[in-house]
């Protein structure tokens, strides 16, 4: 295994320790179809916006069945589907308990860009806009830096916002933020991490403790 998959597999475990059933949840692309291989808890219902409840991880998956990112998926037993319309209703009417996303930038409120890269072609704005406004909590799974070593934690973002929501959790390989009134805290380092690593890597403002700290990697 990569050292990027090792990184993904990390970020995925954590947020599934997120998870508590009963609760419908829906998965976003990249890191987040991870998660559902650290379920096993039956009452956790897999939701995917173009119309399935029930669905299960890539282990079980059925090449006819896709997710929203047209990834090969499963249907567990009892699964249910409808029309993508009832599946954004059920979005936009607050029946999904938990909508875990990616992100390309996450700035220093918890607000988070991850439909668009301006100058590159849009191949789909996907369900982010509503789960980020329908969804009851939003977890966001990503690497905390970029490829080439720019935090993807931002004073703000410079790729449009996908909601002016705020999220409610961040998860890296490096660190667990919550969001509190529009502000990051750093609820827990990740296995292997070091406070350090986190202030150096962080271009947000983000509180630990008692102390706030600002942090640039210019």
């Amino acid at each position: 295994m990569s050292s990027i998959a090792n990184v993904q597999e990390l970020i995925a475990k954590r947020a599934a320790r997120e998870l508590i059933g009963p609760s419908v949840v829906n998965l976003g692309i990249g890191i987040p179809t991870l998660v559902a291989k650290y379920i096993d808890d039956e009452l956790i219902h897999f939701h995917t916006e173009n119309g399935l409840l029930g669905v299960t991880d890539v282990e079980e998956e059925d090449p006819n069945l896709v997710n929203a990112g047209k990834l090969p998926v499963g249907e567990r037993a009892g699964a249910s589907f409808f029309s993508s319309a009832e599946s954004f209703g059920m979005i936009r009417g607050g029946h999904i308990d938990v909508a875990i996303l990616g992100a390309l930038q996450v700035d220093e409120n918890g607000r988070i860009a991850n439909w668009a890269i301006p100058g590159k072609n849009i191949i789909g704005v996907g369900g982010a806009m509503d789960l980020l406004v329908g969804a009851k909590k939003v977890i966001v799974t990503t690497s905390h830096l970029t490829k080439d070593g720019k935090s993807k934690l931002m004073k703000s973002c410079t790729f449009p916002l996908t909601s002016t929501r705020s999220v409610d959790m961040i998860i890296t390989e490096l660190a667990v933020f919550t969001v509190v009134n529009e502000q990051l805290i750093m609820t827990e380092l990740m296995p292997g991490a070091t406070l350090e690593q986190v202030r150096e890597s962080t271009d947000a403002l983000f509180v630990e403790g008692d102390s706030a700290y600002e942090h640039s990697n210019a």
